[in-house]
């Protein structure tokens, strides 16, 4: 059994899902089940068919499913992407900013990971690089500081 996240928490699957294989690919698929390795040049001519990609996390330390998902919505795809196996709360955020719409875990990890850990990085629009970045410039003062220099004349 497995448990979707999203913006809004922890849920379980509304209905099973079929999904195929990549070298099963054909112009009636509607769901896609691809691994961190695939050739995304492959998918090209069926990207306006798919309503769902699942993209599989091996290992929480495997990266490459965050490039796929962004590289899919730059080649136009505009279904539902999904990130699927080993992704922890801490990735929420990147999954999001990177494309995924959630994240499907199996039932033992949502369970060492609570649902307000997920829900932490819901935010995840607020939590890159660059709004904090943004912030932080209206903190800079834009007079400069007089600095008072002492020398051996002014000490007493």
């Amino acid at each position: 059994m497995t448990v979707i996240i999203n913006d809004e928490g922890l849920s379980t699957p509304e209905k099973e899902i079929t999904y195929e294989r990549a070298d099963t690919l054909n112009k009636a698929t509607c769901a896609l089940d691809i691994s961190a390795d695939q050739d995304l040049n492959a998918l090209s001519d069926y990207l306006e068919t798919l309503t769902l990609i699942r993209i599989e996390f091996a290992s929480f330390a495997d990266g490459r499913g965050f490039s796929l998902a962004r590289i899919l919505r730059l080649m136009g795809f505009s279904g539902h992407l999904r990130a699927y196996g080993h992704v922890i709360s801490d990735q929420y955020a990147m999954a999001r900013r990177s494309g995924f719409d959630d994240v499907e875990v199996s039932k033992a990890l949502a369970t060492r990971q609570p649902e307000a850990e997920w829900l932490f990085q819901s935010n995840w629009s607020a939590h890159d690089y660059q709004t904090r970045l943004r912030k932080s410039a209206w903190q800079i003062p834009t007079k400069p500081r007089k600095s008072k220099v002492t020398t051996k004349h002014d000490r007493v």
